[in-house]
């Protein structure tokens, strides 16, 4: 069904919603659009920003446990 609609379509749509809704309904709707998009973004670099420090901190607090007499006989 979309498949069909070409610029001119999309125009007259647009051009419907201006006249049912008027500018500042729409302007308005978009506003919040923009605000959604950045607050989803935003999150999305937290949640990969707190997932790469939760795997520095891993490898920071790891610690050797091995007894000194295995690290001997590594050596030899």
């Amino acid at each position: 069904m979309l498949n069909n609609i070409g610029p001119a379509g999309f125009i007259i749509i647009a051009v419907v919603v201006l006249v049912l809704f008027g500018r500042g309904k729409v302007s308005a709707l978009m506003g919040e659009v923009g605000k959604g998009i950045t607050s989803f973004r935003k999150g999305l670099k937290d949640g990969s920003e707190e997932l790469e420090n939760k795997s520095d901190d891993a490898t920071k607090t790891a610690r050797d446990v091995t007894p000194e007499t295995e690290h001997e006989k590594d050596k030899a």
